[in-house]
Order: C-alpha cells, then structure tokens, then sequence
C-alpha cells in the first residue's frame, strides 16, 4: 500500500492561493483533504485486516471520550483490551487437564504414573491400589494447594474487577464496574481511592492543576509524588476534543511518552507533550486531592502493575539437585535388583522339574507366550514390587515443610520493628534451605548498610567551609571550622553564600504542604504514611507551620540545611517559587525546566527566571559529573573538601550555577520542547539538550550529608564473615564514602592491605589503560594468590595476627574493562585474574557501579567454579537485577521504595535480621531438610531390602512378602507424620548457641550433609536394618513350632514381623535423632506406633466384604500370641539402635556445645571457640549433640 506522506496546512493553503483563485483553492483544499482522509481509512482498515494496527506500529492512538475528531480526521474505533485483570493461572474448565499436566512434568509423578498403569495392563505380584493410592494422595494434595491458592488469586482479581468507579458518558456521571472501563474513557476519581487503570490527568480540582498520588502498591514509595493536568484542556470535559499519541504498553513505572492533540473550532490543533509527570498508574493512591479526572490509555492487562507482576523467574534450592542426584542411584538400585531377579529366576527354572512341577501345570496359553516377551513380564513385574524404595511421598512431604516451615520466619518476634510495625515477609518458600548455604553476599550500601536518613552536616563555599553548631553564636548562624591555611576563619563573599543558598532552595522537586494537610503525619519520615517532615528546627519556625514532600531524603536534608542559614522555601504555586531570605523578604522566580535527575548523569539542573528578567540554571550533582562541566580552577578549591567528607563517610553533592542570555536560553527552550514531543527517541534528545545547557558552569560549592550506619551493622558483618560467608559492597556511591562506610562496618581492619583497581590507578602508570590493567590484575594475583599460605585461601577471614589480610576495591569504569575488554586482549584471561584476586580477599567494595553491573558481578561469581551459593540484599529499585540474580535474594524494608521487597525472595525490616535468618533459621531449615531427605531414602531402603532378599526364598515368584495395606500406608501414615514434625521442630542445637558461635555454621557448609559420603552412610545403614530384619526374623522361623498349639507360621506372619520390627526401628531411630522434644514430637512419634498397632489389629480383625481375599485375617493377633514373636521384635529393634545407643553413652559432650546451658558467658562472635566434631552433624547420629537443648 502506497504510504501518504503529511503535508502541513498551512504549506499547503500557501501554495494552492499562489497558482489558484481563492475559489479553486478551497476547492482544491477540500478534495486534498477529503482524499488524505479516505487514504487514511483505508490504511487503518488494511491495518486492522492485517492483525491490528496496535500490534504493528510503535504507538497507538486514543479518542478522549470516544469522541470523533473534526472533519479532517477519520474515525475509526479502535480495539483494545478490556480492563479486567487476570493474576490467576487456572479456570474450572481448564483446572483438571493443566494441572495433571504440570504435575506429571516432574520425574517422580511420571514415573509412579507408568508403575501404576504397568500394574494395571501386567499381571503384577501386587495390587495396583499399592502404587496408585500414594500417587493419588500426592497428586490431590498438590492440587488442592495449587487449587486454594489461584482461589485466592481469583478472589483478588474479583475485588479489583468488580469495583465499582464513575465515568463520564454523554455529560452523565455513571457508575460501572472497573472491568468495563475502555480505553478513551474519562474517569473521576476521588481522594483516597485508588486509580483503576493508567490514565492521563486531564483535570484536577486543585488550583495549580496539579495531584498528589502515592505508589506504595506499586513500588512501596509512600512519599508523595506531584503530577500535573496537560495544559490548555477545557474546563467542560464535554467539550474537549483531542487524541492521545503514545507508545505500546510497556512495564517502566518511571517512563512514558506521548503527546496530545487537542481540537478547537477555527483554529488549529494544539500539540502538547505528555511524559511520566501526567500519567496516574493503576493501583497508585490520590491523595490530598479532592477529585481529578483522567483519560484511560492502559488498561486491564497492558497496565503497568499488571506488566510488572509477570516473568519472574523460579529459583530452585541446590537440594532439590541433591534428590534428584540420590534418585538416580537408587534408581538405578531398583533396575539392578529387578535384572537380577528377573535373570535368577530363569537360571533357576532351567533347572530339571522348576520351570514346571507336577502341582503347577502350565497352560497352553503359557507355553505358546513369547519367551522374550515373557522375560520383559516378569521384568516389569519385579520392577513393581521393588519400586517402593522411590519415596514419591518425600515430594508431598518436602513442599509441606518448605511451606509450613516458611511461617516460623513470619512467626519471629526478633525480626518484628517497631518503627515499620512489620516483621519479615516470605516471598518464596522453596528456598528456605538455600540459607543455611550461603558463601556470597552482596550488599547494597545506602539504605542497607545504612539508615538512608540524611541529616545537613556542613557546607563548602567557594572554598570555605561551614559547619552549623548555633544559630546565635555567630552572625548569621555560619561557622567556619576549618578551610585553606591563608584563608583561616575567614568567610566566602556575601553574595556567593547567598546565590549558593539559592540554589539549594530551588535546585530541587520538593513540594510543601501546609499545617492542615500535615496533621498527624508532621514529622514523621520513618514508617509514616506521608513521608512529610516538619520545618521547625532550632527555634526557627516558619510563619506558617509547613512539611516537605519530597521523593528522596537527601532533598529534603539540603532544603533543610538552607533553611538553617537563613533562607526558607515557601512553596511553589502555579510554576512560581518562594524563597524568604535572610532579611524576611520574600523572593518570587519563575520555574521554567526542570531537567530530571538520572542515574547516567548523576545530576538535576532547574531553569528560572528572577523578577529582574535574570535567566539563571541551578544544578547540582555528583563530583564525577559536575568537576568536566566547570572551570579547573574551582574545582581545585573545592576538590579538597569533597574528598575529605567523602572519607568520613559523608554524601557529597556540588553546586554549580550559569546565567543564561535570552539565545541560550530560547534556544534550550525550543530544544527541550522539541524533545519532550518526540515519540521515538525521547529519552536520548532529551539527554542530548540536558547535556548541551549544563556545560560552562561556574562552581559554588558542596553539600556534606551524613547517612547513619543501620543498628548493629558492624556486628552482623562480622558474624557474617565469621560463618565463613565472602561480603562484597555493592554501590553506585563514589569511592571514599564507600570505604569509610567499609571501615565502619569492620569489613575492612586497620591491618587490612586494600588492593585498588581503579580509573585513578589505572592513569597512575602513564601507559595505556589496557597495559596498566594487565599489569595491576598480575601484581594483585601474585600478591593474595599465588603468594598466600594454603591455609589463607580457604578460611574467610585470618584470626591471628600473623598472616595478612587483602581487601580488593574496584570502580565501575574498570569493571566494564575487566568484563568487556577490547577483542585484542585476552578477555576471559582478566575475568579469570580478577575473580581469583576477590576470592581470596576478606571483603570486595565495588564502587560507582550501574544496576546492570550490580547483575554482571553476582552473575560471574554464580557462574564459577564451584558453583556457589549467592544472596544479595538492597532496599532500592537499583538492586532489583542483582536481588533476580542471586541464588537468594533479600529486601530490606527501607526508604527507597519497595521494589526491592517485591521482587526478594525474603524481606526483612533491617540489616541487622540477617544474622539470625542466616545463621540460627538458615542453619536449622537445612540440617532439618538434609535429615528430612536422608531418612526417606534409609527408610525406603530398610522397607525393600527385605522384599529383595525373600525372593531368594520363594524361587522369585514375584510373591510379595508385605500385605498390600502395609504396602500403601507404609509412607502414607505409619512413617510420615514424624519426620514431617521433625523437619519442622527440629533444634540441634538453640538458636542462642548458632548465633553465639558463627563458627558453626561452616559445618553445615557446601552441602555437607547431602554430600555422598553422608548418603553412604545412610544407605550402608538402611541395608545392615534390613538384613538384620529379615535374617534375624528367618532365624526365629528356623524353630518349627512359635505357637502353644504346635502350629507353625506362615509367610504373612513372617512378613508382618518384619514389617512391625522395621516400623518400630525407622520411628524409634528419628526419636534418638531428636533433640528438642515437644509435645507434638511426642504425639506424633508415639502416635504413629499406637496407630500402626491399632490398623493392624482393626484390618485383620474384621472379615471385610470388598476385598476378595483377605491375607492378615487374625495374623497380627495370633502372631503377638507367641512369647517368642515378642522377643525377636523387642530384640531386633535392641539389635539395630544399639550402635546409636552405644555411641551416645560413651561419647563425652566436648566443643561449644558444653555452653549451651548459659549462652551469655559466651563471646560475641564465637570465634575463638575450638571447632566441633562434624561428624555427628553429618552422620546424624544420637551424639554429643543430645544434651544441648536448654
């Protein structure tokens, strides 16, 4: 289809009146524009035919109200999806057939899927109910789970459809459903509700046309945000007339691009610029705004929230690999005993007289059967009766503890705050293992390391330094502290500390609020609502009680700092700033651009106009981005006192300054207009101006801001460290801030050697960076690896004074070297050098690093050899990639929003929680699971062995030696509710004593008790049970007469004996493993024996009509009948404890654990205690361990 180019009108008319009369030239106009119209349909049609023109075109186009435009404009209703939201996964149609389908996904399902239907179409020793009913219990549980939670999911999308909103339809105000909102409505939303889809804000009923919206739902920020109306709309929705150009739906929360193209009669279409500031997300809050209107563009789900809930990747434990491993092993068990069983039996019927005795005649049927085909039969019928020792309930059993266990995190008291009044929140039950596993963490610094609570401590003006201490001891509340040596208590100019002044009070997006709106809120930053601070500091308070609204602390700090000295800001009403200076004048300017802060530029600049007509540009920004765009010579008088705050800790912003003349500023003006109405592209010719008007500035000062540590963050780093665990500091901060903030945490020691990788150390040599880069990474490795003792490499942190201790420091510039090196140079060789160097380091800082880096790095270390465990932990949306990245991610409740919380896989208040998440419940969630694991496969193992072995006995005939009740229930109800009450109670050792001891936790280090040596063990124990069971019951059958009457039992009762011993022996060995008994350990463990001895008396006591043999009639009974049956069980059971039992006895409690019973005597960080035995922790054995719990 030919494209039609537009053609301007104004052009257009021009050109047709210079060659026509005025007559042919509006009829020539006419036909042009009819055509162009007709040519547009068409397009639009074809389009549509074509699958939509939505899904073909970047952008989309909106009719505000769904009214058509003027004449030269056709109308075509365009489609777009409704605005239900669907978050769940299942329908009741389609529940049944997806959900079978995703379960039989998973190995163990699908393989008891084919035993089971195996046992249905072969003729099997056993009945199919053996294999089916655990199947079908498993299947069921999980489906049920599966099913309540999308109910749920259903019951939240039913809230949020069926909330009832008012849109303007034909000058009436309606009620409807929010499902039906279509895009192009216009819809009124009142204070305090929610928006129900993303809308462009036409009107508010404020007088400077703007709202304030809160997105805590969205991203957690509950500071106010200020969005404004599109200007010159009508006041008379009704007769407003326009379209809306704007991209596809996307899921940034912060960007949006469109324009508007609004109609009046007689005149021509006025174009206005729509970006983030004019679009209300869904799910966001209207706040101390009585009521706005908006124009849908996004709804249902091609909303923002909606796009943001979706993609999120499932993480899965290293246990999980673990089982899978164990279950090919005994997979593999299960195929050899089937072939040797299968091959046994043939060898044994070749025999004379064995393949056909005289009391078992074949059949003529039998005798004509394939012998191949036969073998294969008979194959798949041993592979029946053995498969057993594939524990399918230990699945149904792992989910339940991973879920039930998850709530004991919630549960935690200790990580309760009260500022917040929340606790800690589970996001992702699957991993709570992977915590007792970690050997990386990368922390975030501002906002996790420390409190994101800025408080002004000084400033430097044009080269002198000023510290507040009292308003009243000096003129005008400065105090010089210190500066250069010739300038001693000395003061910059008047007019440079006031002009510096400025800037900080209009160099900003602060809004104020007055005292009505302040209420109960006032003053409170931490946890409040609002987000609002209060303005009366040191006596000075303003004529009018005010708060600040503001996105960020660190503006509301350096308002505050100016209000210090003098100058307060009043507020901004309709683009007019108020300042009131000094002398109690009010100074009014004109805000005319404000250029948005990001994190490429690290800077945000206003433009504003004085009374006097003055243009003036304001910014402020990092050191790294304002020092190139200034003169050299002011930075050298300033650079001192940057560094310097930096190296105590301290946020440090400049403040710089231009005039701009009428050309400048007209040409900046048509500049940014142009890029603020672009579709394609706007965010780089947005940058590109930004990047044009902030050059040639003149330097005026610096801020200093301190950001508190958070509570305890040194001693959690040092247990961290202690527990073996590699720290990096991840930060977009620059250099010396981050190390002073390393020093203070105790990551970096006074003896610690800091290894810097770095622009500055890279530009020291004089040579080519490349060369410089080549040459540090090989000095560096040769220095902490190549050079370090044995033992230096693998402990985290040297404990004596003797050996040194290296700590690596890099910048994001190098890194993106180090990463992406040039093709010529040896790429991976550098990543190789630099990984060894932070490994064998005590602490990493990375400084100046993007979001993407914070991944790159997390992913690096992931990826290498070893594969280890990674945790990351940030409380800002700059950590999300590296918190998705992680094996585990963890937010922190912070001020920076709660994107992070949302995309964790835990959230916890503070930093300081991580100890005990990681030490006490990571440590016990893992020993718990590993046990959990372990004892299924040894249970399962001791149940088989035995049906093996009898088929030694009974010429493999396939003859089960278990009843198929006992066959069902075995994992079902006898041995399944202890070890579930275990993996969920289970203290080897108190929580005081893990976090008294950090030490311990490297016991349990790289999965040591799912590691093969331990599993071994297990298994060499589940087979000396099982021979034990079977040949020591065979030793009892060796006398011909255990009855009073003479008679002698028959194999059920041979098989029942075996199958009481085993049961007693799996339950009582968990009771010997338990150290910290509780009522439900002791309902469970003894209630499970007292209930197998019930069943098995209730089952053979009673004659039952469906069964059509029924092989334990009166077994159990008549078998406890026999004195000599009582003493084989009782002396069995004896026989395979008494190893456990012995080593109980004999071994004497030594290491901390002797501490237990007074956990206050011990050291802050246990780590001068002597290290435990890990034996008993690996071979879980009744050990030392056994009298720890207090």
């Amino acid at each position: 289809m030919r494209m039609v180019r537009s053609y301007p009108a104004e052009k257009l008319k021009a050109e047709t009146e210079a060659v026509c009369p005025a007559a042919e030239a509006e009829e020539f106009t006419r036909i042009t524009e009819s055509k162009r119209r007709n040519e547009k349909m068409l397009r639009r049609r074809l389009n549509r035919l074509l699958g939509g023109d939505e899904r073909r075109v970047d952008s989309r186009t909106i009719y505000v109200g769904h009214r058509p435009c003027p004449d030269t404009e056709a109308f075509i209703p365009p489609k777009f999806c409704d605005n239900r939201i669907v978050s769940s996964k299942y329908t009741v149609w389609n529940f049944l057939p997806k959900n079978l389908f995703e379960q039989f996904r998973r190995i163990a399902n699908f393989y008891f899927l084919i035993i089971f239907l195996v046992q249905v179409i072969v003729d099997t020793p056993t009945s199919p109910v053996t294999s089916g009913l655990p199947l079908f219990f498993v299947i069921t549980v999980t489906a049920i789970k599966q099913g309540y939670e999308d109910w749920l999911r259903h019951k939240a999308d039913n809230e949020v459809n069926k909330y009832l909103v008012t849109v303007l339809e034909d000058g009436r105000r309606i009620q409807k459903e929010s499902e039906t909102i279509k895009v192009g409505d216009v819809v009124e939303v009142e204070e305090n509700e929610t928006f129900p889809c993303d809308l462009i804000l036409l009107q508010s009923c404020r007088d400077d046309d703007t709202c304030f919206v809160t997105t805590a739902s969205l991203d957690g920020e509950s500071n106010h945000k200020t969005h404004y109306t599109v200007p010159d709309t009508e006041t008379d929705l009704e007769c407003l007339n326009a379209t809306i150009e704007c991209e596809q739906p996307q899921p940034d929360l912060y960007k949006f691009v469109g324009r508007m193209h609004i109609y009046k009669t007689n005149q021509e279409p006025a174009v206005r610029s729509l970006g983030p500031e004019n679009l209300l997300l869904k799910g966001a809050t209207l706040k101390n705004t009585q009521k706005i209107f908006g124009v849908a563009v996004y709804t249902g789900m091609e909303t923002k929230m909606a796009l943001n809930y979706q993609g999120k990747s499932q993480k899965r434990s290293a246990v999980e690999k673990s089982i899978n491993a164990f279950l090919l092993v005994y997979l593999c068990i299960l195929v050899s005993k089937a072939l040797v069983c299968t091959t046994l039996k043939y060898v044994w019927q070749s025999k004379p007289g064995q393949d056909e005795p005289w009391y078992n005649q074949k059949t003529q049927r039998e005798k004509d059967t394939n012998l191949y085909l036969k073998m294969f039969t008979d194959f798949l019928s041993f592979m029946v009766l053995f498969n057993f020792i594939i524990p399918v309930s230990m699945y149904v059993t792992v989910e339940m503890q991973k879920f039930l266990g998850s709530f004991f995190i919630t549960w935690d008291k200790d990580f309760f705050d009260p500022e917040i009044k929340e606790g800690a929140l589970v996001n992702t039950s699957d991993l709570n293992e992977e915590l007792g596993q970690v050997e990386y963490v990368f922390t975030d610094k501002t906002g996790t390391l420390t409190q994101n609570n800025m408080e002004f401590i000084e400033c430097c003006i044009d080269g002198f330094q000023y510290k507040y201490r009292d308003a009243g001891s000096e003129l005008d509340g400065f105090c010089v502290t210190d500066g250069p040596v010739s300038k001693l208590q000395q003061k910059a100019g008047r007019e440079k500390e006031e002009l510096f002044l400025r800037a900080l009070c209009l160099c900003h997006t602060v809004q104020v609020k007055e005292c009505g709106q302040v209420g109960a809120n006032q003053g409170q930053w931490d946890g409040g609502m609002d987000h609002v601070d209060g303005l009366g500091l040191d006596g000075e308070v303003p004529q009018e009680q005010r708060g600040f609204i503001a996105s960020s602390p660190d503006e509301v700090a350096l308002v505050k700092g100016a209000m210090r000295y003098g100058f307060t800001f009043m507020g901004l009403e309709s683009k007019t700033m108020k300042i009131l200076n000094r002398n109690n004048d009010v100074e009014m300017y004109e805000l005319l651009h404000v250029l948005n802060f990001d994190p490429v530029r690290r800077r945000m600049s206003v433009i504003v106009r004085s009374k006097s007509g003055d243009i003036l540009l304001f910014c402020k920004g990092a050191d790294s981005s304002i020092f190139p765009r200034v003169r050299q010579e002011e930075v050298d008088r300033i650079r001192t006192h940057v560094e310097r705050n930096a190296t105590e800790g301290y946020r440090t912003l400049c403040v710089a300054y231009k005039q701009l003349s009428a050309d400048e500023y007209a040409q900046a003006d048509a500049g940014l207009r142009e890029a603020r109405l672009a579709l394609q592209n706007r965010e780089e010719k947005l940058m590109a101006v930004y990047n044009q008007v902030e050059t040639g500035m003149s330097l005026i000062g610096a801020t200093a801001v301190e950001d508190r540590l958070q509570e305890e963050a040194a001693e959690t780093m040092e247990a961290l460290q202690g527990a073996g665990m590699k720290v990096w500091v991840l930060t977009g901060d620059k250099m010396e801030t981050a190390k002073s903030t390393c020093y203070a945490c105790r990551l970096f020691q006074r003896n610690t050697e800091l290894l810097e990788l770095t622009v500055r150390t890279l530009e020291d040599g004089g040579r080519k960076r490349e060369e410089r880069l080549h040459e540090l990474l090989l000095d560096y490795h040769k220095k902490a690896v190549q050079d370090a003792s044995p033992v230096k490499a693998s402990v985290t942190r040297s404990w004596s004074s003797s050996s040194q201790d290296y700590g690596f420091i890099i910048d994001g510039a190098t890194l993106s070297m180090v990463l992406n090196s040039s093709p010529d140079s040896s790429s991976s060789r550098y990543k190789s050098l630099f990984l060894q160097i932070c490994q064998n380091c005590t602490a990493v800082l990375c400084c100046r690093m993007a979001p993407l880096q914070k991944a790159q790095i997390v992913k690096m270390v992931k990826s290498s050899k070893g594969g280890p465990i990674t945790l990351s932990i940030g409380d800002g949306a700059n950590d999300v990639s590296m918190i998705l990245e992680a094996h585990v991610g963890i937010g922190i409740k912070g001020k920076e929003g709660r994107q992070a919380v949302r995309n964790s896989d835990y959230a916890i208040p503070k930093l300081k929680h991580l100890k005990k998440l990681l030490l006490a419940h990571g440590h016990l969630y893992y020993v718990r699971i590993a046990h959990l694991v372990q004892y299924f496969f040894y249970k399962n193992l001791c149940f088989i062995l035995p049906q093996f072995l009898y088929q030694f006995f009974c010429g493999y005939s396939q003859q089960p030696l278990y009843d198929a009740a006992y066959l069902t229930m075995y994992n079902i109800c006898f041995t399944s509710m202890p070890i579930l009450a275990y993996s969920l109670l289970e203290q080897h050792i108190c929580m005081e004593v893990l976090l008294d001891n950090a030490t311990l936790y490297r016991e349990i280090a790289k999965n040591a008790m799912l590691r093969w040596r331990p599993f071994l063990y297990w298994t060499l124990l589940g087979m000396f049970h099982g021979l034990l069971f079977f040949f020591g019951v065979k030793l009892l059958f060796s006398n011909p007469a255990l009855q009073d009457n003479g008679q002698v039992f028959g194999n059920w009762s041979y098989g029942t004996i075996v199958f009481t011993i085993l049961v007693f022996t799996v339950t009582l060995k968990l009771a010997l493993d338990t150290r910290h008994w509780t009522w439900i350990n002791h309902f469970v463990i003894w209630g499970s024996l007292a209930f197998y001895v019930f069943f098995s008396f209730f089952w053979g006591g009673i004659i039952w009509p469906f069964l059509q043999q029924q092989r334990l009639y009166f077994v159990f009974a008549n078998m406890l009948s026999s004195v000599s049956a009582w003493l084989v069980i009782i002396l069995l059971i004896l026989l395979s404890l008494l190893p456990e039992i012995l080593i109980a006895v004999l071994r004497k409690p030594r290491g901390p654990y002797k501490r237990q019973k007074k956990p206050v005597e011990a050291s802050a960080g246990g780590l001068q205690s002597p290290r435990s035995s890990a034996r008993p922790l690996l071979m879980r054995t009744f050990s030392d361990e056994s009298n720890t719990v207090i």
